[in-house]
């Protein structure tokens, strides 16, 4: 399975990629850890990369693409992979397709406001940074970690004014990326609210339908 995952940030694509990964036998491949690897390894990209992160500007399309490049060289992706992350542009997604030929796109879908209940509602430990949420996994202390003891907070990603920015930059730049698939005849949507193990298995309907 080639896939590549679509959604809002918010929608669960990490947690469902994780799933579908394990169960098709591919590797999980996000972009964002890339990044963070070829940063840490200091490798050519990693230091381009590095210098507009650290100016709080996106990483240009041309860096991205040709991390995402090799990583798909690697042997562990030659039978297959879930994309998580990118592309996120069209050129991106352009770029992806001369690269390999994806079998399904996987768009999860939610309303704006379902996202940022789901996203606000988030808590990390400042400690070990275990995740609860004050609706479907909340502390049995409020305020507090179970396992350790530590404080929760709220992460500056998590805050509501950063979800609304961060749904009104995917609906200007990702948004394309759904006629781009249609237009393939490769694109399956997904309602992405609920609990983990219903959406994966709307998800697996989605991509196999009566052959699982």
């Amino acid at each position: 399975m080639k896939l590549v995952l679509l959604g809002p940030p918010g929608a669960g694509k990490g947690t469902q990629a994780v799933r579908l990964a394990e169960h098709f036998g591919v590797p999980h491949i996000s972009t964002g850890d890339i990044l963070r690897r070829q940063v840490a390894e200091k490798t050519d990209l990693g230091k381009k990369a590095e210098r507009y992160v650290r100016a709080g500007k996106l990483v240009p399309d041309d860096v991205v693409i040709e991390m995402v490049r090799k990583r798909l060289k690697q042997k562990d992706a030659q039978k297959g992979f879930i994309l998580d992350g990118f592309p996120r542009t069209r050129e991106q997604a352009e770029a992806l397709d001369k690269m390999v030929k994806a079998d399904r796109a996987l768009l999860l879908f939610l309303d704006p406001e379902d996202l940022i209940k789901r996203s606000t509602g988030r808590r990390v430990c400042e400690n070990c940074e275990s995740v609860y949420h004050l609706l479907t996994n909340p502390p049995k202390e409020p305020g507090f970690c179970d396992r350790c003891g530590g404080k929760l907070i709220v992460r500056e990603d998590d805050r509501e004014e950063t979800v609304r920015h961060r749904i009104q930059v995917y609906d200007e730049q990702t948004k394309p990326l759904i006629s781009f698939y249609k237009e393939k005849g490769i694109l399956v949507q997904v309602y992405g609210s609920g609990l983990i193990d219903e959406v994966f298995e709307r998800a697996m309907d989605a991509l196999t339908g009566a052959k699982r």
